[in-house]
């Protein structure tokens, strides 16, 4: 019994070490199988982290790659003001809108850098056997002596007018007087800036030209002043200043500019012309500082650009233009407004409306693209103080790189005869201005106007005069359409503001701007003389001749311009004439402002 007990004893813990052995060869086998899975674990684990750390550095080089080989941006944008639209057109485009200023130009009917059908007209102003020379109708001891008003060519104007005042009141004309005390300050006087002895010589079958008015008596002869009514005919002169001449044979016209009707005979225009574009040359000096710039510009580019740019404080202060400044325009422009009490209140929303704000260097820059001219295009840019300086000029500069001006392709040392002469330094800009391949303007000054009808004269050279009042609404709306539309309407509205042959129908605007007299055509071999009028019209309409007068006195919209408006002129002195002569015209005037 104990036997069989003990064995089953035995028999028990047999069983159950091997229960145990069991269990712990279970228990081994398991962490066995742990430590194999944590292995293939980690090594999948490493395998992954292989991939992701390749697949980053490959991206790492991608980007490193794309960073060196992609073009950097303009710096020249980077640097644009706040409201700038350059740099809202940038922002625009960013914002997945769709007006976009490209960099290059675009395709055009006619060539950039002319105008169609130029080759057929050109400049005529010889006078007609009818034209009586000066040696039949110079009265002797009758004197004409003018003093011309503002600046370089305002005073052009009355230098050319005088000349045919002369020849109508039959008078020797003494070289003019050029202002000196108005806003430019120039103390030059009349040989410093023309060529005075090819002025007299080249006119001397026309009117006979001194110097000096020679002494009375062996004392010097005091002229009788007196004035003439803007825009007078010829039978004005006749009737108005002729009676006085001839009893005081010398008379002095003051503030002459602008005082000659645009409405004469056709010998008349004629000689105006054979003054403006033949005889009235600038000095020596002058002519060879202003080839000398107009050849540099030439190095630079085949063809350029000439942009004659106003927009000084004291300019945009009278015209009472806004240009989104903000307080801090209003503040600064008003101040300076306020010197002039006699202007009245501005309103800047109707002036731009009716375009007689220039145009903002931008706005120029976005007109030029629009007509085709890309960024590679060279732009010499006459100017003064521009307001806002360098923040103003930096989106123009943004459209286009290659911006110059005498200052920046002379030496100061070459600049020097000149720099203290406002008059001196717009006759050099005059020069490359009427040189340049293209010219444009952001106003309709006296300089513009001189230059246009010069350019006409001389084969119609492309003149570009901005259609204000069409592309002021354009500017304002150019973010509800695609570029493409922009440039359409801009092309389409400076349609007659191009400089195209008869794109300005003859007798209207300012004769010196517009010379149709003067413009000749040609058809094969044949020349056929374009006039405005029969010789001697207006002599066989004498009872319209009054009325005419009357009607140029009120500027019709072609006159209207933004910078010709008047300020008041305290001239203390009256005109000493005789009182039958007096008007309500010749009472103490106003003056040109900032006339260029």
């Amino acid at each position: 019994m104990m036997l069989t007990n003990l064995k089953q004893l035995m028999f028990s813990l047999k069983m159950k070490r091997k229960k145990r052995e069991r269990n712990n060869i279970l228990l081994h086998g398991s962490n066995d199988i742990c430590v194999v899975l944590n292995r293939i674990l980690w090594r999948k684990r490493h395998r992954i982290f292989s991939l992701v750390s390749f697949v980053s550095g490959c991206l790492i080089l991608l980007l490193f790659a794309v960073s060196v080989f992609s073009p950097p941006p303009a710096a020249n944008l980077l640097f644009l003001p706040p409201h700038s639209l350059v740099r809202k057109e940038i922002a625009a485009v960013e914002s997945n809108a769709v007006f976009q200023v490209p960099t290059i130009g675009g395709d055009f009917d006619r060539g950039l850098w002319s105008t169609s059908r130029s080759k057929l007209y050109y400049g005529c102003s010889n006078a007609s056997n009818k034209f009586q020379t000066a040696d039949m109708k110079t009265y002797p001891n009758r004197y004409l002596l003018i003093s011309t008003s503002g600046g370089l060519n305002q005073q052009r104007t009355g230098i050319v007018d005088s000349v045919v005042a002369a020849y109508i009141l039959n008078a020797t004309l003494v070289v003019p007087r050029l202002d000196q005390r108005s806003y430019w300050k120039d103390a030059s006087g009349f040989a410093e800036i023309f060529n005075v002895d090819r002025f007299i010589s080249s006119l001397s079958r026309d009117v006979k030209i001194i110097k000096e008015l020679p002494l009375k008596g062996g004392k010097p002869w005091i002229p009788r002043r007196m004035a003439v009514p803007r825009k007078c005919n010829e039978r004005c002169y006749q009737t108005r200043v002729l009676p006085v001449l001839t009893k005081k044979q010398a008379i002095e016209l003051r503030k002459f500019d602008y005082r000659l009707s645009n409405r004469l005979g056709t010998d008349l225009q004629k000689l105006r012309c054979r003054v403006n574009y033949h005889a009235l040359t600038f000095t020596d000096p002058i002519l060879e500082m202003g080839k000398l710039l107009v050849e540099r510009m030439r190095m630079k580019a085949k063809h350029f650009i000439a942009l004659h740019l106003r927009f000084e404080p004291d300019m945009l202060a009278f015209t009472g233009c806004y240009y989104g400044g903000g307080d801090k325009e209003r503040r600064e422009l008003g101040k300076i407004r306020r010197r002039w009490k006699a202007l009245h209140a501005s309103n800047p929303e109707k002036m731009r409306r009716q375009g007689r704000c220039p145009l903002t260097p931008e706005e120029i820059g976005l007109m030029l693209r629009a007509l085709g001219f890309g960024s590679d295009v060279h732009i010499y840019v006459a100017s003064g103080e521009v307001y806002g300086g360098e923040e103003t000029l930096a989106p123009l500069k943004a459209l286009f790189p290659n911006f110059h001006s005498k200052e920046t392709i002379a030496t100061e040392a070459e600049l020097a005869p000149f720099s203290s002469f406002s008059s001196r330094m717009a006759a050099l800009d005059y020069i490359v201005c009427d040189e340049s391949d293209v010219f444009v303007s952001n106003n309709n000054g006296n300089m513009v106007r001189m230059i246009a009808g010069r350019r006409r004269y001389f084969r119609h050279k492309p003149t570009i005069r901005p259609n204000a009042k069409k592309l002021y609404k354009l500017f304002m709306a150019r973010n509800n359409m695609t570029w493409e539309e922009f440039a359409t309407k801009v092309q389409a509205f400076q349609v007659g503001f191009m400089g195209a042959p008869k794109e300005v129908k003859p007798g209207r605007g300012e004769f010196h701007e517009n010379p149709t007299s003067c413009l000749c055509e040609t058809k094969g071999t044949e020349t056929v003389q374009k006039e405005t009028q029969e010789e001697d019209h207006e002599n066989d309409n004498n009872g319209r001749d009054t009325a005419e007068v009357n009607d140029e006195q009120d500027p019709i919209e072609e006159d209207l311009d933004w910078i010709e408006d008047d300020y008041s002129d305290n001239i203390k002195d009256l005109p000493d004439t005789d009182s039958n002569v007096l008007t309500k015209q010749e009472q103490p005037e106003v003056e040109e402002l900032f006339s260029d």
